[in-house]
């Protein structure tokens, strides 16, 4: 069974295309064609499912058309239409070595200083030239946190850590 914590989100399938299965899938993260890995994880009524992928083709930069295999008609591709596609952690982290933005969610946000939890990353928002960490603090409470080189002390993958270095007072924003 595929655990929620073996797996990042990367995109989600769009609308089919064509009838013979094809689906258009929006992506976030190009690990798929940036490792070599035979199959990908989509959630399909809250269970965690690897399909083999059969082919793609990119249409831009964040879209590409995707053949999975055991889906070939337009029927059946439209059953996976708006589900949310996640990639195995551990054939990512064989890639270079360094993890993408995609691949942090999850990983836990510690003050260097004070050796104190600040939250857990649920996302990373890398739309606009200042990165931010989505982060849910231990209480519950939304926090965005800069994800700037200079405040990044550590990074440990093993743990799922990250330690940073904020500027006095920024959590109380």
């Amino acid at each position: 069974m595929i655990r929620k914590e073996d797996v990042f989100k990367i995109g989600r399938l769009g609308k089919p295309h064509g009838i013979k299965g094809e689906l258009s899938f929006m992506f976030t993260d190009d690990v798929f064609d940036r490792v070599d890995a035979d199959y990908i994880v989509v959630e399909t009524d809250g269970i965690l499912v690897p399909f083999y992928i059969e082919e793609y083709r990119f249409r831009t930069d964040e879209t590409a058309l995707l053949k999975l295999e055991g889906i070939d008609t337009m029927d059946r591709a439209r059953e996976f239409t708006n589900c949310d596609v996640f990639f195995p952690r551990e054939l990512a982290e064989a890639d270079d070595g360094e993890l993408t933005w995609a691949q942090i969610v999850g990983f836990t946000l510690v003050d260097d200083i004070y050796n104190k939890v600040i939250g857990s990353v649920r996302s990373v928002d890398d739309s606009t030239q200042n990165i931010l960490f989505e982060v849910e603090s231990p209480e519950g409470k939304s926090l965005l946190v800069p994800a700037a080189e200079d405040l990044i002390t550590d990074v440990d993958q093993e743990k799922k850590q990250i330690r940073v270095q904020l500027p006095e007072g920024l959590l109380d924003l």
